[in-house]
């Protein structure tokens, strides 16, 4: 059963879609400024040019922006617990484990046989985005950052973010649980501008409101994100 107490929170709560839009526009916004800055001062063309500590460097301004708002959001109502539901249970740990691997392995490979199939792209095709950052990883430093930046960081703050504030400000408009999950998770997949990655990221996204809907907290989607996210790092590492 889902402890409704928990996931809507207090009833002071006095955020919502204002903040989520203002959190991704401030977001996007940081991210290209610092892109351009870093561009220039960097002397790089493109940003497959970008080093590896250069673009650890330039998620600070992107989570920063997605940060602010869930920060902005909780001075309304009663802070990160009781508002977004950042906690963590025993089993969320082991489940989100087991979940994350599994869909990354299993699921996302059967799902995409028959997009492959209809689009004419290939597993190279769908894995470039994910190679161009691991190719930065040209030393043990490399991939130190390349594991803070895609297994620790992204986790956390895209959970926050995007099952945390945006999930429960859509159920707040009204929307049933089924529609504030297939919203988010619409969402997150478009947030990330990358077409033909659209469809698996959609589907973990899926995953992860459930779970944030089904559990009240945000501990096994943040640990279910964390385990997906470095199954594709081992991988890449792996393969590359």
């Amino acid at each position: 059963m889902v402890d409704t107490r928990s996931w809507m929170g207090p009833a002071q709560q006095r955020w919502g879609l204002g903040e989520v839009a203002l959190g991704f526009l401030l977001a996007q916004a940081l991210a290209v400024v610092a892109t351009v800055v870093a561009m220039g001062a960097g002397g790089w063309t493109e940003a497959a040019d970008i080093p590896m500590a250069a673009a650890a460097l330039l998620q600070v301004p992107l989570w920063g922006g997605y940060l602010g708002s869930v920060y902005l959001a909780g001075t309304k109502g009663g802070g990160l617990v009781d508002d977004f539901g950042l906690a963590v249970r025993p089993l969320d740990v082991p489940i989100g484990l087991v979940v994350g691997v599994a869909v990354q392995l299993v699921v996302l490979p059967l799902l995409y046989v028959p997009i492959l199939e209809l689009t004419g792209t290939s597993q190279d095709d769908l894995s470039a985005p994910a190679r161009a950052l691991s190719d930065k990883a040209t030393d043990p430093l490399g991939w130190v950052l390349l594991v803070l930046i895609v297994v620790i960081g992204a986790p956390l703050v895209e959970e926050l973010f995007f099952r945390g504030l945006f999930l429960r400000a859509l159920q707040k408009r009204g929307l049933p649980d089924w529609a504030a999950v297939v919203g988010s998770a619409a969402v997150f997949g478009a947030v990330h501008f990358q077409l033909l990655q659209f469809v698996g990221l959609f589907a973990i996204g899926l995953v992860l409101a459930v779970m944030a809907v089904r559990t009240g907290r945000l501990g096994m989607s943040i640990a279910t994100h964390m385990a997906f996210n470095a199954t594709s790092v081992v991988v890449l590492y792996l393969t590359g």
